[in-house]
Order: structure tokens, then C-alpha cells, then sequence
């Protein structure tokens, strides 16, 4: 090894080790954005049997999580740049502690109403402001961390899903719901580091920050990559932004009805709860594929709308599958059920395909995520709806069926390869 190569691992050595806490504290974070969702909805159709709700309540429950998404998409920013991003995580996993914890204390409905909000309302803080510290800390490294985060919060998505009827059945509804809360809580220990080393001049986050960025990070201004666009266009004007929010929102509507309703109905199937978890975690874990995949394809095609119908007709035949005979091949049905929201990540890639410079991105992905959150959040509370009108499960579907047509035209507007800066 020549010298120029043993200073280049020294120094790479260096940066991972000046950054852990940091990669510590977004790794544990990322696992916390979806634990309060998966470890709720296998545990539905018990906990209405003994806190005395229905479908109706069942539904609202199920809305939440994107109601949550949807209002701190669009307040996240302007806290991050008010208190800057590591404090904004630390608030995040402090929320989410509190509301998982408090979740194992409840008494009645509207108790698990309140701090299922609780927990969502950091868990959507964390969604806006974990990919920017990843720029922040890694620019050198975005790839990899990207991978990682994007993995752990799959994780995060399966393993409550898969464990929570086992941990109610052998410890306890209460335990079930609460044991969450510790991985959250100990995803609060790192930011609670790093700041410390800040206010007391020993942040070596800091060197290894001056070191891989290209810019610096003004003291003024703690969250620059939260900070508002200047105002160069009207995103609402541009077809390709209503065609990505009708898109990622239809996809999110689907995703989280699904993550509410799929455990009933496999039980009522004849399918036990444990195989209603188990069928939650299956669906994720094919997510995990195609959030892997995806982007690296999608950057390779000038028009990816043939990934939006591929997804599509995963969602139909899934759909006539779990409507015309459940029990006969669940996992078959569940698989392309995963297979599905590809469109997600797809959604997600293209928020850069189709601009030209930060400011259009981050005024598309305000765009997107916020009025995609906030039509998904009627998916879970009409379903559920149309559930108990109809009796039965031809109508929710149905509406699922209405639901895939918006995203095929929104999918057509968002794929077509042109520029936001030219449409808005």
C-alpha cells in the first residue's frame, strides 16, 4: 500500500467515525418511521372487541397515520429551519417515544386516537427530515446511506407487523403496543449526543460536515436544505406535479387501506390474526424490493409509465384474488399486493427526474406529499365505510378498482419525459 493510499483509508476511516452518532441516530430513526402503523392494524379487529369500536372507528384509525404525513409534510420544514435538523430528529423520536409508550396505558378509543396521533406526528416529522441529514452528513456517501435508511425502515415496517399477535398473545395487547417505544427511545440517545457535543465545541460532526460538503452551512440558516424556494413558478399550474401527487396519493391510499383492512379480512376468511400480521409483512417486505430496484431503472427510461401499468395489473389480479377466493393462495395475493406500490418509489425518483434545480424539487415534493397524504387519508375511513354499508368486501374493493384509475392518469402525466420549470 502506497502512502497516498493509506492517507485516502485513514482520512475515509476518519469521516465514518467523526459521523457515527449521526448515522447511528438516522439509522434507529428510520426504523421508528412506520412502527406505530404495523404494529397497530394486526391487533384491529381484538382491540375493537375489547375497547368496543367498529369499523367505522377501525377506518379512522387507519387514516391517521397519513392524516399525520400529510400535516407535518408541510410543517416539518419550516421547524427544521427554525430549529434546525437535529433538533427537529430529536423532537421526532421524542414524539414518537412518548405516543408508543403512552399507547400501552390506554382505556378507551379516543385514548388510542390521541396517542396513535402522537407517535404519527413525530414519525411524519421524521419522514421530511431524515433524508436531509443524510445529505448533510453523508454528501459523499448518499448511496449507501440512502440504501441503509430506505432498508431499516422497511424493517421497521415488517417486524412489528410479524410480532405483534405473537406479543399480544403471550405478553398482552399493552405489551404488544408499548414495546416500541423502546427502539424509539433509544433513537432520542444519539441526537441527544450530538447536540451535546455542539453546545460544548466538540462536534466532530461538524469537521466531518466542512470536509464533505461543498458548501457551508450558514449559523444563520441550520436547515438550508429545508429553507423556502425562492419563487420562480406556481406548482400547481403543472400537469406533471398533479399527475405525481394523484399518483403517489392513489399509491398511499391503496398502501395504507390495505395495511388496516388486510388483517379482517383474511380473519374473516377463516385466517387466524397471526396470519393477518404475517400477510402485513409480507406485503412490506416486497416493498423492500421494489424501493431497492426501482430508482436505478427508472433514471434508464425516458417514459417509466410501463412500470406504472405493470403495477397496476399487480393490484388487479391482487384485488380479484383476495375478493374471489382469499384462503386459496393468500400468499400469491399478498405478494403482488407488495408488488403493487412500486409506484411509490417511482413517485419518489421522479421528483428529480423531472426537474432542473433544487428549488423545482423541493417544490414539487411539498406539492406531492402533501396533497398526496392528505387523498390518501379517505382510503382507510371509505373502505371501511363501504365495508359495513355493502356487508361485504365487492364495494371496498370497487373503490380500490376507481382508485387504480386515478393513479394510471396520474402516473401518465407524471411519467411523460418533460420539466416541471417548463410547465409551471
Amino acid at each position: 500500500m502506497d502512502a497516498a493510499t493509506a492517507r485516502h483509508t485513514l482520512q475515509t476511516a476518519s469521516l465514518w467515525r467523526d459521523r457515527a452518532l449521526v448515522l447511528i441516530g438516522i439509522v434507529l430513526s428510520a426504523f421508528n418511521l412506520r412502527t406505530a402503523v404495523t404494529s397497530l392494524t394486526p391487533l384491529l379487529d381484538s382491540l375493537g372487541q375489547t375497547l368496543g369500536f367498529g369499523s367505522t372507528m377501525t377506518g379512522v384509525l387507519g387514516m391517521v397515520p397519513t392524516a399525520a404525513f400529510a400535516v407535518f409534510g408541510v410543517a416539518t420544514p419550516g421547524i427544521a429551519h427554525r430549529i434546525g435538523l437535529e433538533r427537529t430528529a430529536l423532537l421526532a423520536m421524542l414524539l414518537a417515544t412518548a405516543g408508543l409508550l403512552a399507547r400501552a396505558f390506554i382505556g378507551d378509543t379516543w385514548m388510542l386516537l390521541l396517542t396513535s396521533a402522537v407517535a404519527l406526528s413525530g414519525m411524519g416529522m421524521g419522514n421530511v427530515v431524515l433524508p436531509p441529514l443524510v445529505k448533510r452528513y453523508f454528501a459523499d456517501r448518499v448511496g449507501t446511506v440512502s440504501t441503509l435508511y430506505i432498508t431499516v425502515l422497511q424493517l421497521g415496517t415488517i417486524l412489528p407487523a410479524l410480532l405483534a399477535v405473537p406479543l399480544a398473545q403471550s405478553a398482552g395487547w399493552r405489551v404488544s403496543l408499548g414495546a416500541w417505544s423502546l427502539i424509539a427511545a433509544a433513537a432520542v440517545v444519539p441526537w441527544i449526543a450530538v447536540l451535546w457535543m455542539e453546545q460544548f465545541g466538540q462536534s466532530r460532526q461538524a469537521h466531518a460536515l466542512a470536509r464533505t460538503h461543498d458548501r457551508a452551512v450558514t449559523a444563520g440558516d441550520e436547515a438550508p436544505e429545508l429553507a423556502e424556494p425562492a419563487a420562480a413558478g406556481r406548482v400547481w399550474r403543472s400537469p406533471i406535479a398533479w399527475g405525481l401527487a394523484l399518483m403517489f396519493g392513489m399509491t398511499s391510499l391503496i398502501t395504507y387501506s390495505m395495511f388496516t383492512w388486510l388483517p379482517k379480512l383474511l380473519v374473516e376468511a377463516g385466517g387466524s390474526p397471526a396470519l393477518g400480521g404475517s400477510m402485513v409483512a409480507l406485503s412490506s417486505t416486497l416493498g423492500l424490493i421494489s424501493a431497492l430496484v426501482l430508482p436505478s431503472v427508472a433514471v434508464r427510461i425516458a417514459n417509466p409509465y410501463p412500470i406504472v401499468i405493470g403495477c397496476a395489473v399487480a393490484y388487479v389480479a391482487a384485488f380479484a384474488g383476495l375478493l374471489l377466493a382469499p384462503m386459496a393462495a393468500p400468499m400469491l395475493w399478498v405478494a403482488l399486493l407488495g408488488l403493487g406500490p412500486s409506484s411509490f418509489p417511482l413517485s419518489l425518483t421522479l421528483i428529480n427526474l423531472r426537474t432542473r434545480t433544487p428549488a423545482g424539487s423541493a417544490r414539487l415534493s411539498g406539492f406531492m406529499q402533501g396533497l398526496g397524504y392528505s387523498l390518501s387519508c379517505l382510503g382507510p375511513v371509505l373502505f371501511g365505510w363501504l365495508h359495513d354499508m355493502s356487508h361485504g368486501w365487492t364495494w371496498p374493493f370497487a373503490f380500490l378498482g376507481l382508485c387504480l384509475l386515478v393513479l394510471l392518469l396520474g402516473g401518465w402525466l407524471a411519467c411523460r419525459p418533460r420539466m416541471l420549470e417548463d410547465t409551471w
